[in-house]
């Protein structure tokens, strides 16, 4: 994948990270791939690292109707319960976008992963310089307000109360973006928030 910096002013920089960030937009973005798969509607996967039993199946099942369904998704896919998600999302035929919370240099992606780039259908984006090697949890909270900004939509099997999962979730609810959860007792906090049961007659975004 041929790697380029895309900068505020530049005709590939999202709108979006602009009108919802404002000045916590990020100046560059670094992307590895055809940058204009962002063009899609794009659906936000964030979800704790910590998930409950009762919902992963729910959210397995959930990413198959998705990848079937032909859905872009983005994320970081750093969770176990995303990486999952990811393995099944790759042996699609839609776009996914991938955001490391570290600089794109090197960057080691698994099999589907190449696969799903040789067929211009992946595209990598970060936030962050190709000299930032290491992940922490606050470049994986400025990671994730990313892909939630660039979203059309956000998709939440579980966000611990309380926790950063939240917070994006929060802040994505206050800009007015509709944020999909399970309904599940572990989910009620999410529900009471504003998000919506992601069903079996989830059909789109709106």
């Amino acid at each position: 994948m041929a790697g380029r910096r895309i900068e505020q002013g530049d005709s590939d920089y999202p709108a979006a990270l602009i009108d919802r960030l404002g000045d916590a937009a990020p100046r560059t973005i670094y992307a590895l791939g055809d940058a204009a798969i962002l063009r899609n509607r794009l659906l936000a996967l964030v979800c704790s690292v910590q998930c409950p039993g009762g919902i992963v199946i729910k959210t397995l099942d959930a990413a198959r109707f998705l990848r079937d369904a032909g859905v872009a998704v983005i994320g970081g896919f750093h969770s176990p319960m995303e990486k999952e998600c990811l393995d099944l999302l790759l042996r699609g035929s839609q776009p996914v976008v991938l955001c490391p919370a570290r600089g794109l240099a090197n960057l080691r992606i698994g099999k589907e992963a190449r696969r799903a780039a040789r067929e211009g259908r992946l595209l990598a984006l970060s936030p962050f310089a190709e000299n930032i090697r290491r992940t922490t949890s606050a470049r994986a909270a400025e990671r994730n307000r990313l892909a939630a900004a660039l979203a059309d939509a956000l998709w939440t099997p579980h966000a611990v109360p309380g926790s950063k999962t939240q917070a994006i979730v929060d802040a994505a609810l206050g800009r007015g973006q509709p944020v999909f959860t399970f309904d599940h007792a572990d989910n009620s906090h999410l529900l009471r928030a504003g998000a919506r049961p992601f069903g079996e007659g989830f059909s789109g975004f709106g």
